[in-house]
């Protein structure tokens, strides 16, 4: 099969089309013939900074779609020849892909295999931002950071399903401001004047959630832009700083509450729970609630163009790899 294989770290150009062997499924596992893969940050992260890489060489990939090849043992529920989505640990950027069974769902009546590959991390990451953990209530405000990317699309329509009383965004350019503001976002602020920015949209009041993938600084100029009783969910860290610190005197005076999410920690610790969360998601882009638009597909030889085109921050909505 071709895979794209990493055997050093570095830039864009150590993503290496090669020849491998298939793998085989083990018990509880499912084999699947990739169609499409999708791209995404934390691949960029393990690609460069070897990001939750055990050993090298290896083939990245955290989303495909396709159809299901071969059932491990004790697999029940599938069928060779389903067309499947499925979130991988790794190995998704290749022609045949080994998945935890537990993270393999049924492509949804009406979703053809491209928009399925944005549906294995984007969709329940967003949905658990708004829901498990951001807890959103009808009426009240949130701001999203990387409003224009594949979650911050999702969450803007699943905030304003929600009932969301104001939707904002934070992009670093204005083209992506347009795009945001397609996908449900009231309005868009840029990266360097967003705190000024909510407080004069809101009165001085702040907004009730914050949902950040950037962390560092931005994570902090957040933290002052919550209202009170607001909460923060931290769920990345794309601007490469150092681990941030936050104690008593950022949150007593306003109440303030600071969480969490990792979709791959979930994944590793609570697989059940994933499959609760990825179910609740998925039901809503089965139902046409929520569309995950790809704006830009590369066949699985130009996984380096794909990859510099995120890199380079200029990228909307959901990148795949082309891979049958």
């Amino acid at each position: 099969m071709r895979a794209i294989q990493v055997s050093e770290l570095g830039g864009p150009e150590v993503l290496r089309l090669v020849e491998a062997e298939a793998p085989r499924p083990g018990p509880g596992e499912v084999s699947v013939d990739v169609h499409y893969a999708g791209v995404n940050f934390a691949e960029v992260k393990a690609r460069s900074e070897g990001y939750r890489v055990r050993s090298l060489p290896f083939v990245p990939g955290l989303e495909v779609s396709g159809r299901v090849r071969e059932l491990g043992a004790g697999v029940e529920g599938l069928a060779v020849g389903q067309e499947v989505a499925a979130m991988a640990e790794g190995g998704g950027y290749a022609e045949v892909a080994v998945v935890p069974a537990a993270t393999v769902f049924p492509v949804p009546e009406g979703v053809g295999l491209r928009a399925a590959a944005t549906l294995p991390t984007v969709l329940p990451t967003a949905h658990a931002l708004v829901h498990e953990v951001g807890r959103l209530r009808a009426g009240e405000s949130v701001l999203v950071q990387g409003a224009a990317g594949g979650v911050g699309t999702a969450v803007g329509q699943l905030a304003r399903l929600a009932g969301a009383g104001a939707v904002y965004g934070v992009v670093s350019s204005e083209a992506k401001a347009a795009y945001a503001r397609e996908h449900g976002y009231d309005d868009v602020f840029l990266t360097g004047s967003f705190p000024e920015d909510v407080r004069r949209v809101t009165g001085g009041r702040g907004v009730d959630l914050v949902l950040d993938p950037v962390g560092g600084e931005t994570l902090r100029r957040g933290l002052d832009v919550l209202a009170l009783f607001g909460r923060l969910v931290s769920y990345g860290n794309a601007g490469g700083e150092g681990p941030w610190q936050v104690g008593q005197p950022e949150l007593y005076p306003g109440a303030r509450s600071v969480a969490g999410f990792s979709i791959l920690g979930l994944a590793a610790t609570a697989p059940a729970a994933l499959r609760e969360l990825s179910s609740r998601a998925v039901a809503l882009a089965a139902g046409g609630a929520v569309e995950l638009p790809v704006t830009a597909e590369f066949p699985l030889a130009a996984a380096p163009e794909a990859h510099r085109l995120m890199e380079s921050r200029e990228s909307v909505g959901k990148l795949v790899l082309r891979v049958r």
